[in-house]
């Protein structure tokens, strides 16, 4: 199973790039890795993977496991015209509780257990047969005699009677079992029975199977007598006529584990089909499937907080933790490989990762690496930047050979356009919550050169925040406007503490209100909350 990796929620270009040049380094390392992200890729980032050539990652809403997560159970399907007989030595052989019948595309017509055999050997029509004529060849060891090897079906009658006795019941749908009873067979190709079963192995006169010929009706010889022939016949049916069809429970490889268990726990059966879309068999799976699963392997960039992953990352297994954020919450049953470095970009980690390797990027990657960075520092103007970030652009664009502040402005200018978006799309793009002190704030931050049309739609933002404020119940929501050219923020905002935001940013508490210089949320807007909430729980 590829190990999968990406970053947060509302991913931004920084947990992207990360996520697809870090997959490229595992691959390289010869390790199986796919790159994701956690919802939609926005503006920025596509310009991004477009200007690279590189294309978008896979889109994940969680990491539960599933169905396609399990290592199903390969078991050989049979066709439904294979015999009963055949079916039953397989399961015997094998020891198969179960069988799919496929059809010739390998879609799911039905299952077989041998209880199904069981009971249709027991409640089945005895009358009627309906079958081919190697499968009654196969099956009672027979000799064909007559006519050709194509499909029977038909009314089974074992003839113990004289030949006056029976003349007038025979027609083209009869399938009669007799021994060398030639007055008996001769009557039986002049009706023209649809097949004759000689039983007793005996050679027959070439006179009747010339008659056979000539009428057009099959003739078999078969060696075992005509009690055991008869108790035979019907396993040499088609499987088709004792498949489960209706209350067969199938599953999905896209079905979550946990729904799985619950369907498991309202049924008897011991296997359960799995099928794709086009009702293709994929696999069986069964409750021991369900006690031990294979878990999701994971690799987590750009963040370490549960609220900030997709849901079910409690059932993944982590195998490892790159970041450049404050320690989170999450934790793993055993050792994982977690690097955090005080960096303005996971982007610089991950570049550092390929020179411990002796690697170098090649320019695709390089230009999505130096991309990350310089969203994420905000061209080096964010007081998150170090020199390591620096560093890591300057070698990168050796690669790249470009103008690096034209690009960066293009690369914002393509991002940052809030035209066309709702105000909520506009809140969603990078909205992460934080355990901030004793409560729950939920921080939206939009990096533009379009401030003018945030205060056009200033009431639209003003509706959007109450909404989200009520129904996530936080303790404090906020938009956070950030003008990259201005080098600082505008606050919109709605908190239970009418006096947190002013204290905590030395401002008015006017909605809008600029505040020079503030353009990280991880590194100014949280702490500066954090300290005002500490200051008033003081004052109290």
């Amino acid at each position: 199973m590829a190990v999968l990796i990406f970053g947060h929620k509302n991913p931004d270009t920084d947990s992207v790039c990360s996520a697809i040049a870090y997959a490229a380094l595992k691959s390289r390392l010869g390790i199986d890795a796919v790159p994701a992200a956690a919802g939609k890729i926005n503006r920025e980032t596509a310009f991004v993977l477009n200007r690279f050539e590189v294309a978008p990652p896979l889109i994940i809403q969680d990491v539960k496991t599933q169905v396609k997560d399990l290592k199903l159970e390969n078991i050989p399907g049979l066709p439904p015209t294979t015999s009963i007989l055949e079916a039953y030595h397989l399961m015997e052989e094998k020891h198969l509780p179960t069988l799919p019948v496929l059809n010739d595309a390998g879609e799911l017509q039905g299952i077989v257990s041998m209880k199904d055999i069981a009971m249709g050997l027991i409640r089945g029509d005895f009358h009627r047969l309906c079958t081919s004529v190697s499968n009654l060849i196969d099956g009672l060891n027979g000799t064909l005699l007559s006519g050709t090897a194509g499909e029977i079906e038909g009314r089974i009658s074992v003839i113990a009677f004289y030949v006056e006795t029976i003349k007038g019941t025979f027609n083209d749908e009869s399938i009669i079992i007799v021994g060398d009873r030639y007055d008996i067979i001769e009557h039986a190709i002049e009706s023209r029975v649809q097949l004759i079963i000689i039983t007793g192995g005996k050679p027959i006169p070439d006179k009747y199977i010339q008659l056979a010929q000539s009428a057009g009706v099959c003739m078999l010889s078969v060696p075992s007598d005509t009690y055991y022939t008869s108790k035979m016949i019907h396993q040499c049916g088609y499987l088709a006529s004792i498949m489960r069809i209706g209350d067969v429970i199938r599953f999905y490889p896209n079905d979550y584990l946990e729904d799985v268990r619950d369907e498991m726990s309202r049924s008897h059966f011991r296997s359960y089909p799995v099928v794709d879309e086009g009702s293709r068999l994929a696999g069986f799976i069964n409750r021991k499937h369900v006690l031990s699963p294979s878990r999701k392997r994971v690799v987590l960039v750009d963040h370490n907080e549960y609220a900030q992953s997709v849901d079910g990352l409690e059932e993944a297994e982590i195998m490892e933790i790159i970041d450049h954020h404050k320690l989170g919450d999450i934790s793993t049953n055993l050792p994982i490989s977690f690097r955090n470095v005080p960096v303005g970009s996971t982007c610089t980690i991950i570049y550092q990762m390929y020179l411990e390797h002796g690697l170098e990027p090649n320019r695709r990657m390089a230009g999505l690496l130096l991309s990350g960075i310089l969203s994420d520092t905000l061209y080096f103007k964010s007081p998150t930047t170090t020199l390591a970030d620096r560093k890591a652009a300057e070698e990168l664009n050796r690669s790249v050979k470009s103008d690096l502040e034209a690009y960066a402005m293009e690369m914002f200018q393509a991002g940052t356009s809030l035209k066309g978006q709702s105000m909520m799309e506009i809140f969603n793009k990078d909205y992460k919550t934080f355990q901030v002190g004793h409560f729950e704030a939920g921080i939206s931050q939009v990096f533009t050169l379009d401030v003018d049309e945030v205060f056009l739609r200033r009431n639209e933002v003003l509706e959007t925040l109450h909404t989200l404020h009520e129904n996530r119940n936080l303790e404090l929501t906020m938009l956070l406007v950030t003008d990259i050219l201005k080098e600082g923020s505008y606050l919109f905002y709605q908190c239970k503490n009418r006096q947190l935001i002013p204290l905590a940013f030395q401002t008015s508490a006017d909605q809008g209100v600029f505040v020079t210089g503030l353009v990280s949320r991880k590194k100014q807007v949280v702490p500066r909350i954090l300290e005002a909430i500490q200051q008033l729980d003081a004052s109290r």
